[in-house]
């Protein structure tokens, strides 16, 4: 009786590690009532051309025949006047003293190439520890988690120095 009960415990291991993983970083889903923000994106309408032939190329990133300056269309969308957009990649000149102060140290061509790459060898190096996909598998969370910050122990910490430290998010 041991014996099957051992047998049946490996095979159903065995079974589960035949899974597949489906490479998603992380699993969000909205299951609430609550809103969707695909649903209020202010698109205009899809149309079929008159002939594909006659089509532009595409164009990654820029504007679109049914969305043509998107910018300013999320920016009345949030009540804001989409008059005051500059073109993709400008800086406007009420933001050129931020970014300014910003890059004052310099900036770092491809950080985000770089910064992806990093990411990628993290996960690769923490993200197999739930080798049996045996409840919920995160690989973000199981690559960053030593580096979260509790803001409840830091805001103690600080306060315990002597900073002023003007509000915190409320305890869970």
């Amino acid at each position: 009786m041991r014996r099957s009960i051992l047998a049946l415990t490996l095979i159903t291991f065995a079974i589960a590690a035949c899974g597949r993983n489906d490479g998603v970083l992380t699993r969000i889903k909205n299951d609430g009532n609550g809103p969707d923000e695909f649903a209020i994106l202010p698109t205009g309408p899809l149309q079929t051309p008159e002939s594909y032939n006659s089509l532009p190329p595409p164009t990654p990133g820029a504007a679109n025949l049914v969305d043509p300056n998107p910018r300013a269309a999320g920016i009345a969308a949030l009540g804001g006047n989409p008059a005051v957009t500059v073109p993709s990649g400008a800086v406007s000149s009420a933001d050129g003293g931020l970014v300014n102060h910003a890059s004052r140290f310099g900036v770092t061509p491809g950080v985000r190439r770089d910064l992806a790459a990093e990411d990628a060898q993290v996960r690769r190096r923490h993200g197999r520890v739930n080798i049996f996909n045996i409840g919920p598998n995160d690989d973000y969370t199981d690559a960053y988690r030593k580096q979260w910050l509790d803001a409840q122990a830091e805001q103690r910490r600080l306060t315990q120095r002597g900073v002023v430290t003007p509000s915190a998010p409320p305890a869970e």
